[in-house]
């Protein structure tokens, strides 16, 4: 099983320009990456759907169709960086070596007015998204 990295949103900016063959992977539902926004680049795989919030029992078949190479490294986001990492670890499982979860995700962490995107994340940090 492969040791899963932590990178916070800039240093995976960083990483990835650094990398042609890097993969972006978003994780979330597919409402939230169009609605909500997105990096630039990022690949969509849900780990989890609405409505019911079940894990994809289609997710590491569906990496695997994206992303064949399990030395590939894949930088995996989500809202905060819980539901990255819970799909790191099946990837690991599956046998994929070069993983690296986004700390504070896309939104980053709810603040005292359970509000997101004002503590931390990729859009916080201002680095490239958009809607679709």
């Amino acid at each position: 099983m492969s040791l899963i990295k932590n990178l916070d949103p800039r240093q995976t900016w960083t990483a990835i320009n650094g990398n042609a063959g890097a993969v972006l992977l978003d994780v979330r539902d597919r409402i939230e990456f169009s609605f909500v926004g997105h990096a630039l680049g990022a690949v969509n795989i849900p780990w989890k759907e609405a409505p019911d919030w079940k894990p994809n029992p289609n997710f590491v078949d569906e990496v695997r169709q994206r992303i064949p190479n399990p030395e590939t490294p894949i930088y995996l986001m989500c809202r905060s960086g819980q539901r990255s990492m819970d799909a790191a670890k099946a990837l690991a499982a599956a046998g994929y070596r070069d993983l690296t979860n986004i700390d504070e995700g896309f939104e980053g962490a709810l603040d005292d007015q359970k509000h997101r995107g004002t503590l931390g994340g990729w859009r916080f940090h201002g680095l490239p998204w958009q809607q679709s």
